[in-house]
């Protein structure tokens, strides 16, 4: 646990921030501030830890849980990344630009009824309405929106940990590590030997094959790649290591190119790699493929992941969904 300089001279600030955070927090839980209450079960999936931990892939995995347990979900976003304030539903033919990345391949994943915009009890409302078959929310993030009651919170972590351990702006983390939670899920990454700490639930992030940007029904095995040349890795997402990490485990020799987290690709960064072969998240391509001069570049493979958690968390989440009638 590394605690620079820098670190000790914004410590001050962070008892602040964490001040503030708990004064907000308990006004919520003494009631005088009210947490509006959806006429169905909520389920947030969030994390306290500042960046990308995986929550698109747990997301989608839970939706397909729930959707095996005999539930009819949908998904509210915040819809980080989109130019639009309103709230609006994430339909095929939707742009990042405006719903968002990590929303609208959780509607192409899960095929489900996603919606996104900032007041999230509102978007939730906007769903139910659009959706009324729809019998359980899962939020993706909004762990911090307390003004939206919830019943049952999901904490995700990663390899990080909890950094340092502090609070914003002297660490990491937006809410102390002891803050309340019903589960806990660790994302270990695609390292099948890696184990999660005492507590929470291992979430192992899976690919084995690689498709074509311009067609994905074209694909490849991933370790095929392994003896290939000149191959490129770019990825704008919150934690990009991840996904080198990845790409390493599968054998394969690259250029890692790390571009900020929610990239827009308006500015082409293909344009001036010399690599025959290219490799991109799931996150990056739905952007990338509504750019004229990116989608139909041969050079460019899409790597899907998926999420592998033990099928009890989802018999355990089930259970406190019974527990908790709607209201």
């Amino acid at each position: 646990m590394q605690r620079g300089w820098l670190a000790c001279l914004l410590w001050p600030l962070s008892l602040l921030f964490g001040l503030i955070a708990l004064v907000r927090r308990t006004l919520y839980r003494i009631g005088l501030k009210k947490a509006a209450r959806l006429p169905v079960p909520v389920i947030v999936v969030g994390n306290i830890f500042v960046g990308g931990t995986g929550k698109t892939p747990l997301t989608i995995w839970l939706v397909q849980a729930l959707r095996q347990a005999g539930y009819t979900p949908g998904v509210i976003s915040r819809g980080y990344g989109s130019k639009v304030a309103e709230v609006r539903e994430v339909t095929s033919a939707s742009q990042a630009q405006d719903v968002g990345d990590e929303p609208l391949l959780i509607a192409e994943r899960t095929t489900c009824p996603v919606m996104v915009g900032r007041a999230r009890v509102a978007v939730g409302q906007a769903l139910l309405a659009a959706h009324p078959e729809v019998d359980v929310i899962v939020s993706d993030d909004g762990m911090q929106h307390y003004a939206m009651a919830r019943d049952v919170e999901i904490v995700l972590s990663d390899a990080r940990g909890n950094g340092n351990g502090w609070l914003l702006p002297a660490g990491p983390l937006r809410e102390p590590v002891s803050r309340r939670r019903d589960f806990t899920v660790c994302n270990v990454g695609s390292d099948a030997s890696a184990t999660a700490p005492a507590g929470a639930v291992s979430m192992q992030l899976v690919t084995d094959q690689v498709e074509l940007l311009k067609d994905r029904a074209c694909k490849q095995p991933l370790e095929a790649l392994s003896r290939a040349e000149g191959i490129a890795a770019v990825a704008g997402i919150g934690n990009p290591s991840r996904f080198f990490a990845t790409l390493t485990r599968a054998g394969l020799n690259f250029e890692a190119v790390a571009l900020p987290d929610h990239y827009d690709f308006v500015q082409n960064p293909f344009a001036g790699l010399s690599a025959a072969v290219i490799l991109i998240t799931e996150k990056d391509a739905v952007k990338c493929r509504a750019i004229e001069a990116i989608k139909n570049d041969p050079r460019i493979w899409v790597v899907p992941v998926t999420a592998r958690i033990d099928g009890a968390l989802a018999e355990h989440i089930v259970e406190k969904l019974r527990e908790r009638p709607t209201a």
